[in-house]
């Protein structure tokens, strides 16, 4: 009897506590409803506090309220004193929606309405609660983007909200920009010696707002007969700010390198297939673009099938332009390649037919226009590593991938025995032969798999650019640059020249601008030919000649 005697009381303490909690609400929700029937009666000079209170009430809706009224939106019906969110539009009418019960309200004319009263200092003191509204904030992706709005504005309201919250912030990445807030308000309006010290914990920030007040410091200071204080000042400044200098210039050549490297990745996956192609059949194939082109094009069409998986399209696009391209592909090699073997001008000629003939295709499905192709959201945006320097996700993936389908290959050739086939084939055909390797299929293959990579760049590419009839015109002749400077077949050389002739490009654009970097590159790899006309990484054996 005592247990369920016990158990009829916990049932009732429950149901108890969790009435009390609508109630608690409901009490809430009243107070703030009663403050807000007190904006169109207050006068502008007593709506600090008001809107004080109403910041405290903790309603979901409060922080909206406060945002309206900053904004100007907060306007109030002259009939029934009703607080609504106003908006204008086309037809002269005003958009209504209740700022408690979040529902629409009949359009009104302008004349029906008033707006609740503000001024500067109102609107100060509105943009101080909203900053310590989302400093409190539980995402701290809000709490970052309220400091960074004080930040850009530091005042005493401000440093005194963030003076309060600093030691409650658990966050490394807020704490530490709420330290330099208050450096910042310090450095701003302290005394010499305060200067002093928050030059100290400034020095090396990347933050624009730092960098600005300090040069605005350094203007202000007269150019001659400085005082003791004046002078220490000025020696400090100028060395915060040639330390910020340094570190601007240290994380620009890192994203030099970042764009570089995702380049050469976009050049690796172009040119890899040539590579096989050329280094096992000696074919220079004038069509490799097209198939980058009708990767490309595949993707465009998934997204087009599938306008609901646009977050899997890619996924779905890698596979299918590798099928497509590499088909393609093998029905070139054994339809016309095949028979112009040991001929490499007509193969070259032929290829360059070919070529023009997809180009037309293409212009005759899809027309000449330029398509774009959707990214996903997942390679959209960009990491941001501090407040100059960010990677995009885009190219990220694409230099991970891009390593992927490299070591995948690799892979391939090293330990399936169709790459022991392909090797075989590359060094000694005559020899293959004789060991009973189909080398006709062996061609067929290798053809295919080099256009299949082709297909898979044409899907890189479409993240990049617009797809477009001419799309792998643009990237042939870089293809056949990377091969040849790497050496003839030879992976490790590919990804070598690809990765050099990127980060080359890159560092020199800023200097000679693309195309003066393109003709030096250019050059650049024609004199190193001159002293090693087999590239990087020759080809070694009996057959290497």
């Amino acid at each position: 009897m005592h247990r369920i005697y016990l158990l009829l009381l916990l049932i009732f303490i429950s149901g108890q506590s969790a009435a009390l909690q609508p109630d608690s609400d409901t009490q809430s929700n009243s107070q703030l409803s009663g403050l807000l029937n007190q904006l169109p009666k207050t006068k502008l000079r007593k709506m600090a506090p008001l809107i004080e209170k109403i910041s405290q009430t903790k309603q979901p809706q409060t922080r909206a309220i406060l945002q309206f009224m900053l904004d100007g939106e907060l306007y109030y019906l002259r009939a029934n004193k009703q607080v609504v969110h106003a908006q204008s539009t086309e037809n002269n009418l005003y958009e209504l929606t209740d700022v408690l019960t979040q529902e629409s309200l009949t359009p009104v004319k302008k004349s029906r309405l008033s707006k609740v009263k503000t001024n500067n200092r109102l609107r100060s003191t509105l943009r101080n609660i909203l900053a310590k509204i989302d400093l409190t904030d539980d995402d701290k992706q809000i709490r970052l983007q309220a400091v960074q709005q004080l930040l850009s504005s530091p005042s005493k309201q401000s440093a005194a909200i963030i003076t309060e919250l600093i030691d409650d912030e658990t966050d490394q990445d807020v704490r530490a920009l709420m330290a330099t807030t208050l450096a910042l308000q310090q450095l701003k309006s302290g005394s010499s010696d305060e200067k002093l010290i928050a030059l100290e914990q400034l020095s090396g920030s990347l933050e624009p707002t730092v960098k600005n007040e300090i040069v605005s410091l350094l203007e202000n200071l007269p150019n001659k007969d400085l005082t003791a204080e004046q002078q220490i000042l000025k020696s400090q400044l100028t060395n915060a700010l040639d330390e910020i200098d340094n570190r601007a210039s240290f994380y620009s050549a890192i994203e030099t390198v970042f764009f570089g490297l995702s380049l050469g990745s976009v050049l690796l996956l172009a040119a890899i297939g040539l590579a096989i192609t050329f280094g096992v059949m000696g074919v220079i194939n004038m069509a490799h673009g097209e198939m980058i082109m009708l990767g490309a094009y595949t993707t465009y069409v998934i997204q087009l099938a599938f306008p609901s998986m646009i977050e899997y399209s890619l996924l779905i696009a890698v596979p299918a332009a590798f099928l497509v391209s590499g088909f393609v592909g093998i029905l070139i090699e054994r339809g016309v390649i095949r028979f112009l073997k040991g001929r490499p001008l007509e193969t070259l000629l032929a290829t360059f037919g070919i070529s023009l003939v997809l180009q037309q295709l293409v212009r005759t499905i899809f027309s000449p226009l330029n398509r774009q192709v959707v990214s996903p959201e997942w390679m959209s945006g960009s990491w941001q590593i501090n407040p100059i320097f960010s990677l995009t996700y885009n190219r990220l993936y694409i230099i991970l991938f891009s390593i992927f389908v490299f070591v995948s290959l690799l892979m391939i050739l090293k330990k399936t025995s169709l790459g022991l086939h392909v090797r075989a084939v590359s060094q000694n055909r005559d020899m293959a032969r004789a060991l009973s390797i189909k080398s006709d299929w062996v061609d067929a293959i290798t053809f295919g798999l080099g256009s299949g990579i082709a297909g898979v760049a044409g899907v890189v590419l479409s993240q990049l650019t617009n797809v477009g009839p001419n799309l792998g015109q643009a990237y042939i002749i870089d293809s056949f640059l990377v091969v040849v400077f790497g050496g003839v077949g030879n992976l490790w050389g590919t990804l070598v020249a690809a990765m050099s002739l990127g980060l080359t490009n890159k560092f020199l654009e800023p200097l000679t601008g693309s195309v003066l970097a393109n003709i030096i590159v250019l050059v650049g790899l024609v004199l190193f030919i001159q002293k090693r006309p087999k590239g990087l990484f020759p080809q070694k054996g009996r057959s290497a000649d």
